[in-house]
C-alpha cells in the first residue's frame, strides 16, 4: 500500500501564513470570535504585504532559487502548480484591493474591500483545517473554522 503524501502542498502555504497570524493574535485577545479575528488581521502589516503581491514575490524567488524544486519534498514542482500559484496570486490581489465604489445597501459602508477579503481568508482557513484533519494533524487546528 502506497503511504499517503502528507507534504503541504504549495497552495497551502498562504493560507498557512495567515492562519498562523490568526493564532498569534488571538493568543493576544483569547475571548475574541473568529469573525473580530478576521478583522484585526485586515488592519495588519502582514495582511498589507499579501494585498501587494509580496507574500507571492518572495514565495516564487524561494521557488525559483531552489531551481523549482519543493524544498519540502525534493520534488520538481510541475508547471500547472506554478500556474495555480500566480492565479492564487491575482486573485488574492484582486479580492483584497480596496473598491470603494461598492457600497452595502441603505448604508455609506463599503461593502467589497471588507466582504471580498473577509470571505477568502474564512474559505483559506477552512481550507487549511481541512488539510491539517485530512493528513491527522489536527493538533494543528487551534481556531476552528470548520466546526
Amino acid at each position: 500500500m502506497k503511504k499517503k503524501d502528507t507534504s503541504k502542498p504549495l497552495m497551502l502555504y498562504l493560507p498557512e501564513s495567515i492562519y498562523l497570524q490568526l493564532i498569534k493574535i488571538k493568543e493576544l485577545e483569547p475571548d475574541i470570535t473568529n469573525v473580530e479575528l478576521i478583522e484585526r488581521f485586515l488592519a495588519t502589516k502582514e495582511f498589507d504585504e499579501i494585498k501587494k503581491g509580496n507574500f507571492h514575490y518572495n514565495l516564487f524567488s524561494k521557488i525559483k532559487e531552489n531551481n523549482f524544486i519543493n524544498y519540502e519534498t525534493g520534488i520538481k514542482i510541475p508547471k500547472e502548480t506554478i500556474d495555480l500559484l500566480n492565479l492564487q496570486k491575482d486573485t488574492v490581489m484582486k479580492q483584497f484591493q480596496e473598491n470603494n465604489e461598492t457600497y452595502f445597501a441603505k448604508s455609506s459602508f463599503p461593502l467589497s474591500n471588507s466582504q471580498n477579503a473577509f470571505g477568502l481568508i474564512w474559505r483559506m482557513c477552512e481550507t487549511y483545517e481541512l488539510w491539517c484533519k485530512e493528513i491527522n494533524k489536527e493538533k494543528l487546528i487551534k481556531l476552528n473554522f470548520i466546526d
